[in-house]
């Protein structure tokens, strides 16, 4: 007899879970949304995002539209725009959004009252103009070395 999986653990094994997430989410007033986020790399607008969830602990699929051209494509496609970041939640599409937007939408749609525990990172901020330079170049900052716009 076997017993039945959580539905999270499909998530967790195929990697679209980040770790550290939990199943368990106080403070959410509907189920665990389904989120895919187009992000690039590098990016402060990106990056904001990803801070936004990281600070609720929401696990998302990321989907690299740097890393993976088919991504970019899929993106466009699925916004019918080509500004990142772009991000899905149950089957809404947010394109060209900024990590504070992304929060405004999921408080308002009640997917979790809003907490005032600050970021980890900025969540509506780009990248320097010498960073932008750099990656067209090729030359990727190193991980934690993203300088933010104030």
């Amino acid at each position: 007899m076997s017993a039945a999986l959580p539905w999270w653990f499909s998530l967790f094994i195929s990697g679209a879970c980040r770790s550290g997430s939990s199943a368990y989410r106080p403070g959410m007033s509907t189920p665990q949304p389904k989120i895919t986020a187009y992000l690039k790399t590098f990016c402060g607008w990106s990056e904001g995002v990803r801070a936004i969830f990281r600070k609720y602990d929401l696990p998302f699929e990321e989907k690299d539209i740097i890393k993976n051209p088919a991504f970019r494509w899929e993106m466009e496609q699925r916004s019918g725009q080509s500004l990142s970041p772009c991000v899905e939640i149950d089957g809404h599409m947010l394109p060209d959004i900024s990590g504070d937007e992304v929060e405004a939408w999921m408080t308002e749609k009640g997917y979790f009252q809003k907490n005032d525990a600050p970021a980890d990172a900025p969540t509506n901020s780009s990248c320097t103009n010498e960073q932008h330079e750099a990656m067209a170049l090729g030359k990727l900052p190193a991980i934690g070395k993203i300088k933010f716009l104030g």
